[in-house]
Order: C-alpha cells, then sequence, then structure tokens
C-alpha cells in the first residue's frame, strides 16, 4: 500500500524502520561474507561438494536478503543505498513529491529532497516548515 508521509508519520514509523533496516544490512553483511569464502573456496583445493553446499548457502541468503528488503519497504519507504545506509519516505511539500530522507545513524528525519535529486541534494526541514504535508 502507497502513502506518503507526513514528517510526524515518519518518525513515528522509524523506530520499526531502523530495526527492519538493520536485519536487512546484516543479510546483505552475510552475503558478502559467504561471496568471500566461496571465491576462497575456488583457491583452494575444497571438493565440488563443499563448493556447491556454500554457493547454495549463499543463494539462501541472497533470497532471505531480497525478502528482508521487501519488509523494509513494505513499511512504505524507499530503499536508495543498503551499503551507505539510505532511505527515502516519500512526502509531499506544497503539491510537489519530494523525499523525506533519512540516513543509518541518524535519529529523527531532518532533511528532504527533491525527487530528481539525491543525498547531495539533502534540504534541511525548518522548525515551522508546515508545507510538508
Amino acid at each position: 500500500m502507497f502513502s506518503y508521509f507526513t514528517k510526524n508519520e515518519a518518525n513515528q514509523a522509524l523506530p520499526d524502520v531502523i530495526k527492519k533496516f538493520e536485519f536487512t544490512l546484516a543479510k546483505k553483511n552475510e552475503i558478502s561474507k559467504l561471496e568471500q569464502e566461496l571465491q576462497m573456496s575456488l583457491a583452494t583445493a575444497n571438493t565440488f561438494e563443499e563448493y556447491v553446499l556454500l554457493k547454495q548457502k549463499l543463494n539462501s541468503a541472497i533470497t532471505k536478503f531480497y525478502e528482508a528488503t521487501e519488509m523494509l519497504e513494505n513499511t512504505g519507504v524507499v530503499v536508495k543505498s543498503i551499503e551507505q545506509g539510505l532511505l527515502d519516505f516519500p512526502s509531499k511539500r506544497f503539491n510537489e513529491e519530494v523525499w523525506l530522507c533519512w540516513k543509518y545513524g541518524e535519529t529523527e528525519i531532518k532533511f528532504w529532497h527533491e525527487k530528481d535529486s539525491g543525498f547531495m541534494g539533502r534540504k534541511p526541514i525548518e522548525v515551522s516548515d508546515e508545507s510538508l504535508i
């Protein structure tokens, strides 16, 4: 289900979003670890059986990562980058669609940017900014 977020709604959703983001990030890190193990196994004298089992474990981890990403995005946020810890909440400023943006480590939504600009276009939300729905 799609909906626009106000700043307050985004901040209320943030604890759950952070928990789901951290779970997704852990799944991403698990994939990286398994990919390294897989590369190492190619360089060593492991058997095909060991390699295939490790590859199946990697496939399962990738599936779990995508499931975690789907659970995260079902909160209404859009994942911009797991690696950089960037998520956006759809919002409106006056009648224009904008993103309320969050970076991993931030404890509240403090920034927004236009639809076509990314992290580098972040602008602080003014204390009296009633224009955000």
